[in-house]
């Protein structure tokens, strides 16, 4: 059980990739003053959690009424979780989720897509309606994880300065290449099932 959970909330960090919007959330929030900064972090931290936890618990319902499978999201998960694990590993001047507007953020693009995007969105789904007894395990990595994302967000301009621009791309690579191999595995394991089906 703790390994899994462990494992889960590393899968979710990588997923949510707070050190790689650190760049992209400083520079959105760059003429907003210090104070409202941290407020409008922790505020779009709490959305993001708040969304991926209506997919953590009404996902399962959702993939039966749109009549889609597990598999088709395993594979669709791992599609997405590769494009931007690419992005993060070779870089992209506009960061893994593209271009980021500047101004004071309302839900877009803070809360969605850069913390819970398709590949968190459809992980934290996929991870429910797999095993929806442990729906408890999972609500804990989920508020483990976005703990961590807001931590890191908060100090993102103190972080970006610490570890310099090289540091934070270093880092992001780093993480991309992890998530690399996460998407490959989640991508076999929906076409190893899509091929037993077919048995």
């Amino acid at each position: 059980m703790t390994g899994e959970f462990f494992s889960a909330v590393v899968l979710l960090t990588l997923v949510v990739d707070p050190f790689g919007n650190v760049p992209l959330v400083n520079s959105m929030l760059a003429q907003v003053p210090s104070t409202r900064r941290r407020h409008v972090i922790a505020r779009e931290c709490a959305i993001a959690t708040g969304i991926l936890a209506v997919f953590m618990v009404f996902g399962h319902g959702l993939l039966v009424l749109m009549h889609l499978s597990e598999t088709s999201l395993s594979i669709a998960g791992g599609v997405i979780l590769f494009m931007i694990a690419i992005r993060m590993v070779f870089g992209d001047s506009e960061g893994a989720f593209g271009h980021a507007p500047q101004g004071e953020p309302l839900i877009v693009p803070l809360a969605i897509p850069l913390i819970a995007g398709p590949s968190a969105l459809a992980t934290i789904m996929l991870m429910a309606s797999r095993e929806p007894q442990k729906m408890v395990m999972w609500g804990g990595a989920l508020a483990v994880t976005m703990s961590i994302a807001t931590i890191v967000l908060l100090s993102g301009e103190r972080l970006q300065r610490a570890l310099g621009e090289r540091g934070m791309q270093a880092m992001e690579r780093l993480m991309g290449l992890i998530l690399t191999a996460i998407a490959v595995e989640m991508l076999l394991g929906g076409i190893r099932a899509f091929v037993e089906g077919l048995r």
